[in-house]
Formats: C-alpha cells, structure tokens, sequence
C-alpha cells in the first residue's frame, strides 16, 4: 500500500517535471503525459480499493521516514491513509482525472498547453500531499506547492493584465493566512513537542486541556486563505481569470475544498476547541449568506459561480464549526461533482461563444447545446437542493443540523447560525435560476450566442459523467446501496464512503433527538427552494438582454457587485497606510541605517586609521617630537 500511495504522490510529479523540461514544443505528448498521470493515479486508487479489499485495509494506515534533524526537531516524510483521505483523494484524483479530459477540448487552440498540463500535473502532486500528509509541516509544504500551482495556473494568460493581477493577488491573500498557519505549527511543537497527527490526537486524547484556542486560530489561518473566507475570500473571484478547467479543479472542487478538509482533519484528532470552533461559525456561517447577496450583482457567469462556491465553502465551514466533520466532507464530496460541473458547463458555454462571458448577452442556448444544457440543469437541481438530487441530501444535512442544533442549544450563537445559514440556502435556488433561465432559456441576445454549437465529445463526456455523481451520488450514502460485494456504495466506492457514511448516520439520530418540529422545518426548507425559484424567474425569467435589478435598482446592484466592498477598504490600507509606512521606513532605512550607522561607522573608522598611520609617518623629526612630548608628559605626572 505504501508502494501504490507513493506511486499516486510522485506520479503527476514526474509527468510535470517531464512536460516542462522535455515538452514545452510538444502539446499532444503534453497531453497525453498529463492524462495519462491522471488515469494511472486514478487507476491505482481504485486498485487500492478494490484490489487489496477490506481484509488487507484496516482503517488506517500510517508509514514514516526522517527526512533531516535540526536539535530536537526530526521532520519526518510520512504517508497516512485513513477513512477522511479516502474520501478526499477520491475527489481529488476522480475529479481531476475528468477535468483533464475536458482540458483536451477545451486548451484545442491554446499555444501554451504544455505549459497548462504541466501546471496542472504539479497541482495534483500538491493536492495528493495534503491529503496523504501525516503531519502539520508536510501539510504546510504541500499547502504552499498548492499555492504555487493556483498562482502559475491563473497566469496562465500571461499576455493579460487582469489574469497578471489576479494571480499575484491570490498569491499574496493565501500568503497571509499561510503565515499564521506556519505560526501555529511553531506554536503547536513547542507547545506539544510534536506536528504528528496521530501523535497530537494521542495526547489530546489523554489531556484535551492542552489544546489551545489561539494555537488552533492562528492554524486556522491557512483555512481561511485556501477556502477563501472572511475576511480573506477577496482573491477567489478574481481568481476566475485564469482557464475555466483551472477554475472547476483549483477554485470549485479540490484546492479551496483543502482547508475544509485540514479542518475536519484537525478536529477529527481533537486539535480544534470550542472557542475555535464558534469562530468558525460565525465567520462562515456570515459568508454563506454574504456571498449568495453578492452572487446577485455579476453578470460573468464564472464570477456568479464563484460567489456560489464561496456561499457553499461557507455552509461546509459552518458545518465545521457546528463539530460535524463528516458532515462537511458530505457536502465538500457533491459539491466538488455539481460545481465543478457547473464550472465545465460554463467553460462550454464560453468555448462555444467566442469566450462572452456576460450571461446577459447568451440565451437560447438550450437548442444549441442541449448536452450541455441538460447536464446543467442537472447540476442546477442539485446545487438548490431539490430533493433526490445529490446536493439535497448534503445541503439539507447542514441545514437540519443546524436547526437541531438551535434546538438543543437555544442560544445566540446557534439562533444567528441557524438564520443565516437558512438565508443562504434560500438565495441559492435564486441566484442559480438567474444563471440558468438567461444562458438556456429564451432568445439568443448576441451574434456570439447565436452562432454557439455543442462542444466537442471530449467536453461534453465529463459533463455527463458529473452529472450522473450530481444526480445519484448521494444515494449510496442516504439509503446504504451497496453492490459487487459490499466494494461499492451506490456511485461510489465503499472505502471513500466509509467517513461520510458515519457522519450522515450520526446526523440522522441528531435529527431525531430534536423532535416532531424537524419534520415540520424539512418540509419548510423545500417549500423555501420552491419560493426561491419562483421568485427568481419573477425577477429573471422574463428578461433578457440586461440584468432587471441593474436597469431599475443600479445602487442596489452597485452594492451587491461592490461585495461588501472589502477591496476597496484593502485598497485604502495598502495605498494610504501600509504604502506610507513602508515609505518612512525606506526613509528611515537610507537615512539611519546606511547614513548614520553604517557610512557613520565607517567614517568614524576611517578617520582613527587616518590618525593611528599619521602616528607612524617613518619620518625622523616627527619621532623625535613625539618622544619629547612623551618626556613633557612624564615629568608633569611625576611633579604632580
């Protein structure tokens, strides 16, 4: 099992390494390395799950080597498999392995495919070390790769200076929650004497009074930048100027999923403690809702998908910090199928028009493209949570528990959870219906949308594929369909199931605890998602051409767009405050540093040279003075 887990970490590794060095006038063999790392490791992760069964797989498997030493500080390259990895890589690799496919079709008349392979072969060597890491700092190393491969992907259009921006921005915005997460890995060695994670649950489980809240803040960082929560979700929208493949792996499905699943990591061993916990509710709970207002007030179809993934990173967050670990790796699971299939129907849609991104000047699509448009509607369904779809059963968990939990709590902090994540959850089917009822619906309001065809199979065969997950996914985990053996549960296999599994069983009892009044507030939820889509087509269906909000409510609109206008503030800070201080600090710097200690130094040296070899002149006259001067001043010290 090791062999097979280094094999899925060094795998794309290699093939990045082989495309950039031997492949960047290549583009088909490009190609062909690059998916063909995709399927091996996809391939050996079924392999793992089938070929060895459950008898050879205990639950967990953990495996470790010494890298180096520094004192007492042994950093140990170490590969753990679990439950929770199981389920993560699943994503990871199934999902990844369909983005690339798509990426065939779509990069057909990009110049730079090597380049674009390669990246996103170094992303998925990065994303598989997050999730076989078995301890903090390897995480951290594997986290700033990850980093790396968003910043070198989204710049992937070099040539323009919004993909420049938006790069160097999500790079920086990551840098700071990563310098806090760094500072709780510190915190936490010297606190624990260890970064291992089967090590710090070991003692946390022994005394849980040394898990520290600010310790587990300052590690919360890091998820706040990767998943792109307040006050750090600035640089995920932005973010959609790089290729529409890199957006549905990078910004919808995987890398902004890895601080939620370092969460659930954590907190799975105990690391994370109550006061950490609210925080995270409080801030996640307040995006979910912000973000789907915002969603509102795009008219790019990838920034309104954008705002969604937000909203939805917001609701797994809160979930995280509800304590329902499994629960935000349920949604975390279907929400990689339908979003990243949402961001695959986008990026067909824009491929097939000329790249017009406004969903205002599209329309009528579903005639054009109707494999794209079904499997939109598909994942459409899902993402609003209509029941039998796969969303509806991951959604509605959170939602339900989140009202269970107000329940049994009755306190603020459950009370202002509950009202905010429902909010959420209403806005969805709203801002979702916007974006389907303007692209598939109605006339075509641009030459672009009017000359749009289906997109080519190696397009059109990942979208069917997620659709099926976004329709069915869940069913294995909601109603125990296990086949070939009990290998597989519904679509998926046993083993990445086993984590979700539980946690879906454990909400369910916490459902019922909560009394005759969940049944009540289920039937409410779906009676809400029909509201919400009624209202959306009252305010979206029948218009076309503009947004009707804009057109009759421009500042309403200008807020929304504006969203919470947390850039203008950061703007305001770099310009008038930080670029100032630096400005006196450089001043400070060439006026004290170099002028007065360092040139000041060496002058005052220069000078006592100059005097001492004036002292040493090698002239005869000036000995001779200065041994009568030497005479002069012992006579007057023996007089006095």
């Amino acid at each position: 099992m090791y062999g097979l887990m280094n094999f899925m970490l060094f795998c794309p590794l290699a093939a990045a390494a082989l495309i950039l060095l031997f492949m960047r006038k290549r583009p088909v063999g490009a190609q062909i390395v690059s998916v063909g790392s995709a399927a091996a490791c996809l391939a050996a992760l079924l392999y793992m799950f089938f070929g060895l069964g459950e008898g050879a797989w205990s639950g967990y498997f953990s495996a470790a080597a010494p890298l180096f030493k520094l004192g007492d500080f042994v950093f140990d390259f170490g590969l753990s498999f679990d439950s929770l990895s199981a389920d993560m890589i699943f994503v990871v690799c199934f999902v990844g392995f369909l983005i690339h496919i798509f990426s065939i079709g779509y990069m057909d008349d990009d110049t730079a495919k090597p380049r674009f392979f390669g990246g996103l072969s170094f992303f998925m060597f990065s994303m598989t070390g997050i999730v076989f890491s078995n301890n903090l700092l390897e995480m951290f190393v594997f986290w700033e790769f990850v980093g790396f491969s968003s910043y070198m992907l989204i710049a992937h259009y070099s040539a323009n200076a919004d993909a420049r921006a938006a790069s160097k921005k999500a790079f920086i915005t990551n840098r700071v929650g990563d310098f806090g997460f760094l500072l709780g890995i510190i915190w936490c060695w010297h606190s624990l004497g260890t970064v291992d994670f089967a090590e710090i649950k070991t003692l946390l489980a022994a005394d849980p009074s040394r898990a520290s809240t600010a310790m587990g803040l300052l590690v919360m960082c890091g998820f706040l930048g990767k998943s792109a929560q307040i006050p750090l979700q600035v640089w995920l929208t932005d973010a959609m100027a790089g290729p529409t493949p890199v957006s549905a792996l990078i910004h919808a499905a995987t890398m902004v999923a890895a601080g939620v699943f370092m969460m659930c990591r954590l907190g799975q061993i105990g690391f994370l403690t109550s006061g950490v916990l609210g925080v995270a509710l409080v801030l996640c709970s307040l995006l979910a809702f912000l973000a789907g207002l915002w969603a509102l007030g795009q008219t790019d179809i990838k920034k309104t998908l954008a705002y969604s993934t937000l909203a939805h990173l917001g609701l797994m967050g809160s979930a995280v910090g509800m304590g329902l670990f499994g629960v935000a790796m349920f949604h975390l699971t279907m929400h990689a199928f339908f979003k990243a299939g949402l961001f695959l129907v986008a990026g067909s849609v824009i491929h097939a028009c000329s790249h017009e991104q406004d969903m205002f000047k599209l329309g009528g699509l579903l005639k054009k493209m109707p494999i794209t448009a079904f499997a939109a509607l598909i994942f459409t369904l899902s993402i609003i949570s209509v029941p039998y779809f796969a969303g509806f059963y991951s959604k509605d968990a959170i939602l339900n528990c989140a009202f269970a939990r107000n329940v049994a709590n009755a306190d603020t902090l459950s009370l202002v959870a509950l009202i905010l994540i429902a909010a959420a959850a209403f806005l969805t089917p709203v801002y979702m219906g916007r974006f389907f009822f303007n692209i598939f619906l109605g006339s075509p309001q641009s030459a672009k949308a009017s000359a749009a065809k289906e997109s080519s199979a190696w397009m059109t065969l990942p979208l069917v594929v997620l659709a099926l997950f976004a329709l069915g996914g869940a069913w294995g985990v909601a109603y125990g369909l296990g086949w070939a053996g009990g290998l597989m549960n519904g679509l998926f296999p046993s083993a990445a199931t086993e984590f979700v599994s539980a946690a879906y069983a454990q909400s369910l009892k916490i459902l019922e605890a909560s009394g005759s009044g969940m049944h009540t507030f289920e039937i409410c939820t779906v009676c809400m998602t029909i509201v919400a889509l009624l209202l959306s087509w009252a305010v979206y269906g029948r218009n076309r051409g503009a947004d009707p909000v804009e057109k009759k409510f421009p500042a309403i609109f200008g807020a929304l767009r504006a969203h919470g206008w947390f850039d203008d503030v950061y703007n305001y800070y770099i310009e008038k405050i930080q670029q100032r201080i630096a400005a006196l600090l450089s001043v400070l710097d060439l006026l004290v540093l170099h002028q007065i200690i360092i040139r000041g130094i060496s002058a005052v040296a220069a000078g006592f040279g100059e005097g001492v070899k004036r002292l040493h002149a090698a002239r005869a006259y000036s000995y001779t003075r200065w041994i009568m001067a030497g005479i002069v001043i012992i006579f007057i010290i023996l007089i006095a």
